[in-house]
Order: C-alpha cells, then structure tokens, then sequence
C-alpha cells in the first residue's frame, strides 16, 4: 500500500456502511497552493467526562447522521506472552454477545436500527465504531447497544471456539505465502524483545480461552483508557450524554502506562527459501512515533522517495529505468513508538539481488542529497492539495478525530498541516532522514523467489512445499 498524504496508523478505522455514500463534510475546503494553503478544518471540541473518557466532538449538520469511535489503550502491544491474538480476539468478540444479547439477536438489532457497527485492533489500540440516524430513538438505541456491547461482552465459548478455529486455519494458509513469511520476519527484526514484535501463531491462538478474554476485556477496556470521538449531527450536550453513556459500565482501570522505544537495529539480510517465482523484499527500521519533532520532514521526504507512487524516486529507478517491479514504495507508520520505515517491492527471484542494490543506492542517494527544489515543491503540492479529498465525509474525518484524541495530539492538528509542510525545506528533509534513516540500522527481508533461481529450484522440488514455506 502506498502512503497516505495524511498517514494514520496500520488501523482499519469505520466501514463505509449504511448511507455512506450520503456523507459529504461540506465544512473542508483546499487552499491555493502548499504555500499558501490552508483548511477551513472543523472546530474540534475536547473534554474529559465524568467517567474518566476522553472526548473529542465536531458538530456536522449537514446530514442526519452520526459516526462514534471509541478506542482504548488495548492493542496487540499488549498480548501476554504465550497469547498473541489476545487483543484482537477480544475486540472481534464484542459483538458475538453481550448483556444475555445473542449473536443472532445483536445483529437482528444492528438491522434493525439501520445502524453499522465496525472496529479493529493496532499495536496500540483497540477500537468499535458505530454509524447511525441522529434521530433521537434511533440514536439512543445505537448508542445503548453500542453501551452493551463495550461494557458487557459475554465471549461466548461456541462463538470463540468457531472464530479461533477460523482464526487458525487463515493464519496457517497464509502461512504458506512469500509475503506474509517476509512481513513477520521483518516485524521480529525490527521489533526484538519489544511488544510490537508479538505476532500470532496458530499455537498462541489455540491457547487462548474465554477466561483470558474475560481478564483482558477488565484490564484494559476501562474508561480512564478510553477515548471517544464523535462527529456529526448533535450539539454539545448530545455528545456529552452520548460519551457518558458509552463508558458508565466500563470497568475500573488504570490509565495505560507508556510503551518502551524499541532497541536499535542492526543491518542484517533475512533469506526465507520458498518456491515462488516472485521474491518479497523489505528494507526498514523503526522510523517515527505519532508525535515526533521530524513527523514533517520526514513526511515530505518519504512523498519524494517512495510515498508519491509513480513520480518518486524508487518507482524512477526500480521501475521505470530498470522495469525490475511494477509497484516499489517507502512509507512511514507512526505509533505511540517509533513505528516502521519500510521500502517494499516484489521482483523475479533472478533478479532481486540487483534490484536490491538499486534500491539501497537510491536510498543512499537520497540520505546524501535530500530532494531537489522541484521534488520538494511537488511533494508539498501534493500533500497539501489532498487533504479535502480524505476529509470529505464523516467518517474519514472521525479516523482523524480519533487518532487527533487517542494520542492526544494538538486540536488544531488538522488547520496546522499545511502550514506544517510549506514550511519544510531541502535542509530539513536531508538533516531529518540522515539523524533518523541510518544504513547501519538497515534490516532487509529476502523471502521467496526460488522458483526463478534454476538450481534453487532443483533443490527445492525435493522439499514439499509446507516445509519450505517454514
């Protein structure tokens, strides 16, 4: 995947859901140029509840709908060991029963209601969203349901022994592919002895029981960790009973203690034997966190090696000069610590040790050089030029709303991008990406292509191909 021009963490926000083709945030217009850009961005109100939550509201009438996140300090950073996949099992399960509600009848009543109800998990946190009419009964409903389903999860033992079952049986199947094998190694090289290096196995899933869901959901889904977004059609004092209501239940915890920064890597090559005809490379280390002094320059400078698609340097070089890969890409993924800078590519096994040198001398080039004055001014265009197209509805603008609050970035984050960016120049991009982006530190991941090597693929017809995918 490409870098977002407004980059979020790796977390799958709202679904487009009902009536989403409706919603049109008419309040976001673009400016006239990087320069001199700017956002009429909407006013983001902030308050903490009586319950202890964190709540972030925008007012948006122009449609009668409503779009709520809520999202906790509960993520898969904090998986125990032995039970990677606890906290994504846990919020997949919310809706698979709770308060006596059975699977059948929540969904019968999400239909009912005309309402969506979505989530997911990061390393960082742990999410249920919910899209509905802002009609009074309606919302209330919503809202109450959504309420029982955050507070009062049943984790019934059928429903988890079926999606653990499924669980294990796609993690094993993907097991078996050149990019999953290369995307774990290189999460376990960069992330060694840390809690984002915590990747599932079909061992730690199976040792996963009801009971660990119980324990997990009473530790970390408390209010004190919680942080609710809400945008749409309701004043002030709607979605101040809207976030009371939605974290009243929530059990009694603590707020989250800080992750650790990971430990520096150390540039070594990973070589994953497969009999794919296509190898899978990655290049990378731990890069940026969400609040970083160097998240703008080294955000336009990621648009001009790799994050700008077809006009960045790596696609020039790799793609354009050399046609060794359709598709070459750098990109950057904040998180509460520092999260990954990957370049990633997938090119014939015969011919990755060569497209592998020229992604290192690009990005060697790059580190020496930093951008030219016009790849400098075309990032920036570009960068500011996009932000109303990814904040044109309501539910993209509670990604952002939610990421704004969940880690308690400035109000005025929104307004302050373009300026941010326009602001950034050819020193600050080299100078931030020679103090960060450092060879020495470099892991790479090699996985598959032995299919196109003629003797690696004598050696490997002997071995079944379960065991070379191991």
């Amino acid at each position: 995947m490409t870098a977002s021009p407004l980059p979020l963490s790796r977390f799958s926000g709202p679904l487009s859901g009902l009536l989403s083709s409706l919603l049109r945030v008419a309040t976001l217009v673009l400016g006239a140029g990087a320069a001199a850009g700017a956002i009429a961005a909407p006013t983001i109100v902030e308050w903490t509840a009586p319950t202890g939550a964190r709540v972030h509201f925008v007012e948006s009438r122009a449609l009668p709908l409503v779009d709520i996140q809520v999202s906790f300090a509960a993520g898969g950073a904090l998986d125990p060991a032995g039970k990677a996949g606890l906290a994504s099992m846990t919020q997949a399960l919310l809706d698979a029963g709770a308060g006596g509600l059975d699977e059948q009848t929540i969904a019968d009543r999400k239909a009912d209601l005309g309402i969506a109800v979505s989530g997911g998990t990061d390393n960082d946190r742990a999410s249920l969203a919910l899209r509905s009419l802002s009609s009074a009964a309606e919302l209330d409903a919503a809202v109450e349901l959504a309420a029982t389903l955050l507070a009062r999860p049943d984790f019934p033992a059928a429903v988890l022994e079926r999606e653990r079952s499924r669980a294990i049986a796609g993690l094993r199947e993907a097991l078996t592919k050149p990019a999953t094998l290369a995307a774990r190694q290189f999460n376990a090289a960069l992330y060694a002895g840390h809690p984002y290096g915590h990747d599932s196995t079909p061992e730690s899933l199976a040792a996963i029981g009801r009971e660990d869901l119980i324990d997990f959901h009473r530790r970390h889904y408390g209010a004190r960790r919680a942080a609710v977004a809400i945008v749409g059609d309701v004043d002030r004092a709607a979605a101040e009973r809207i976030a009371i209501r939605l974290t009243a239940d929530l059990p009694t915890t603590e707020a989250a203690a800080p992750l650790p920064a990971p430990a520096p890597t150390t540039a070594q090559v990973f070589r994953i034997p497969h009999p794919s005809a296509q190898a899978h490379i990655l290049v990378g280390q731990p890069g940026m966190a969400r609040e970083d002094a160097d998240y703008f320059p080294l955000l336009v400078g990621n648009y001009v090696l790799g994050g700008g698609g077809f006009v960045s340097r790596l696609t020039a070089e790799v793609r354009e000069k050399r046609g060794f890969a359709y598709s070459v890409y750098s990109a950057l993924s904040p998180q509460q610590v520092a999260g990954p800078f990957q370049i990633s590519l997938q090119t014939r096994g015969g011919q990755a040790e060569e497209a592998l040198a020229v992604v290192r001398a690009t990005l060697a080039g790059f580190l020496a050089e930093g951008p030219s004055a016009e790849e400098l001014q075309a990032a920036k265009d570009n960068l500011v030029n996009g932000v109303g197209l990814r904040l044109d509805s309501n539910a993209k603008l509670l990604d952002y709303v939610s990421m704004i609050g969940f880690y308690r970035l400035p109000l005025d984050w929104l307004e302050r991008y373009p300026q941010q960016v326009a602001a950034v120049d050819v020193a600050a991009v080299r100078e931030a990406w020679q103090r960060r982006i450092r060879p020495e530190q470099l892991v790479t991941v090699i996985a598959g292509g032995d299919g196109d090597r003629p003797a690696a693929a004598e050696a490997a017809s002997a071995t079944p191909p379960a065991e070379a995918a191991q």
